[in-house]
């Protein structure tokens, strides 16, 4: 379990799955797996193994200030998601027990931040109960882009009545109609030194996080970056990003910026350690793991 620390903030990873596989060509349609060979050396094979790109899923628990805030919140169980089959009606609560290891239960969850609403990132959201989607964490207030609530929403209404339920239905829909959702813009604080910020491409509300305590400073950074590679290749967007183009700016300024700050970069799926720094070396960059 990684944890660290952003100033007196206590971050903390909360997996869910440790180890997701994708074929690099179907994550980066645009990639060259050519233009790596001189990387493979620390990108294998935590990264990068047998041509596929090496993921983990996870939410991050933060402590600050007495409350307990998680961004993200994984893939979740029991929801219909034939085609991941890694996904699909899985049982057994293994995010919940992690969660218990840091001696949380769910009703002690403050807030939960959703940088984007795919499917690994707000599973855990709801809990089947009684044949109902219910809240997960029911004394939460759950955050998310008003951009993102709207661009799902409409999204779902104009999708065929007889396809299967999507996340936005069974993982958003429930927690808004319990009136536990707060949909925000960017630079709404969540706490003391805790910013949103947009940073859309991945979707079109997507947001980040930006941690500023104690002296420290860190970017959650949701799904701007899947893996080390774009920090390699920072103009391979992924096949799920809905704006590619518009992606690869983020990406890049995120990217730009950190390596000027020397401040922590904090994605979502990065196996191992999971954060780092960010070094710039010619036109690209590197991360730091130390």
């Amino acid at each position: 379990m990684t944890s660290f620390m952003i100033g007196d903030v206590s971050v903390t990873g909360i997996i869910d799955l440790p180890d997701f596989q994708i074929p690099m060509a179907t994550l980066f349609p645009a990639s060259d797996s050519g233009r790596l060979d001189a990387e493979r050396h620390w990108l294998s094979p935590d990264f990068l193994m047998n041509g596929d790109v090496r993921l983990t899923v996870r939410s991050w628990l933060l402590r600050v200030s007495g409350r307990n805030i998680l961004v993200d919140a994984c893939v979740g169980d029991h929801k219909e998601r034939p085609h991941r089959k890694e996904w699909h009606r899985r049982v057994g609560g293994d995010w919940i027990a992690a969660l218990a290891e840091n001696q949380l239960r769910p009703e002690d969850v403050d807030v939960v931040f959703c940088t984007h609403m795919h499917a690994d990132h707000v599973g855990w959201n709801t809990r089947l109960e009684n044949d109902r989607w219910v809240p997960t964490f029911p004394n939460a207030r759950y955050i998310c882009s008003r951009v993102e609530f709207d661009h799902w929403q409409a999204e779902t209404a104009a999708k065929d009545a007889q396809a299967a339920p999507n996340c936005f239905e069974d993982s958003v829909l429930p927690v808004m109609q319990a009136g536990l959702m707060d949909l925000v813009d960017d630079g709404r604080e969540l706490a003391s030194g805790l910013i949103l910020r947009s940073s859309a491409g991945h979707t079109p509300g997507h947001m980040s996080m930006e941690v500023s305590r104690g002296g420290q400073s860190g970017i959650f950074c949701g799904d701007a970056i899947h893996s080390p590679i774009q920090m390699v290749m920072p103009e391979w967007s992924s096949a799920f990003c809905s704006d590619p183009d518009q992606a690869r700016v983020t990406r890049y300024a995120l990217l730009e910026t950190l390596a000027e700050t020397g401040d922590i970069l904090v994605p979502m799926h990065f196996g191992g350690k999971a954060h780092c720094r960010v070094k710039p070396v010619g036109n690209a960059f590197r991360p730091d793991f130390d």
